[in-house]
């Protein structure tokens, strides 16, 4: 039975940043889509830009993993995947249970990549009486009663919580005591967890609120920007040359002994 504790990955043991650790799933989707089109070779250049990074960034990051690349030839892409595969862990089996079997639970449930990426669901769990026994992704959702016998009997220590917000933490607290060491959060809330456990947290309402401040902007400099062509375009050239020599002197008349602007003007 896997436990997913055989071989921890040494990222932090051997100094790999954060930052770099959060590339390297980057870096490995990239790598994999060449793979699959049979690539054998890849530029750094190429692979910063198919990971959406720039190349001295890339360089670096690898360099923590002792992959330098050819000059003149770049990175075996197999010998790569391989490399960052085992960096995350990704060469041996994941068991992950699922909590929280709503639309979203299900639809995680029944997302394909798991497998191929390392992880394997090993149980999909839910607080309602009426979900146990039926099915989801080929699988009978489990009662939350028996969470910890299945966090037990399969060797877990990765949990997904896809509760709502008031369920989220009761059911974290539940997960470290019965073993599980890392969590990833979709339900909208922060959870209090003990040194030593991982939690990454996925809101998708905070990533959508994100989007619309850069829409706002964007639509903002827009605006400003039609708004400025419009003045010019009603503005005589002779009138705008009147005002750029007014506002020079009017600058001119308020520079100090030094001809340095106050920073405070006398009343």
């Amino acid at each position: 039975m896997a436990t997913g504790r055989t071989h921890r990955p040494a990222t932090r043991s051997r100094g790999i940043p954060e930052a770099t650790v959060a590339r390297l799933p980057l870096y490995l989707r990239a790598l994999t889509a060449l793979s699959e089109r049979s690539v054998p070779t890849v530029s750094s250049e190429e692979l910063a830009a198919a990971a959406g990074v720039n190349s001295a960034k890339l360089r670096k990051d690898f360099s923590y993993l002792g992959s330098y690349g050819t000059r003149g030839v770049g990175y075996d892409v197999e010998y790569l995947v391989y490399q960052i595969s085992r960096e995350l862990g990704l060469t041996q089996d994941w068991p992950v249970v699922i909590v929280g079997i709503g639309n979203l639970g299900a639809a995680l449930a029944n997302y394909g990549g798991f497998a191929s990426r390392g992880f394997r669901v090993a149980a999909l769990i839910d607080a309602d009486p009426a979900m146990k026994g039926k099915p989801v992704a080929g699988m009978p959702v489990q009662h939350t009663d028996d969470l910890e016998k299945i966090i037990s009997e399969n060797g877990v220590h990765i949990g997904v919580i896809a509760t709502p917000a008031g369920a989220a933490q009761q059911v974290s607290e539940r997960l470290i005591a019965a073993g599980v060491t890392s969590i990833l959060n979709f339900a909208p809330t922060v959870l209090s967890v003990p040194d030593g456990v991982d939690v990454r947290k996925v809101d998708l309402s905070i990533e959508l609120q994100i989007l619309a401040f850069h829409e706002q902007r964007k639509a903002g400099e827009e605006a400003a920007a039609v708004a400025g062509a419009a003045g010019d375009a009603v503005t005589p050239p002779s009138l705008r040359a009147d005002t750029a020599a007014a506002a020079a002197a009017a600058a001119a008349s308020r520079k100090g002994p030094d001809g340095d602007v106050p920073a405070v003007m006398p009343a």
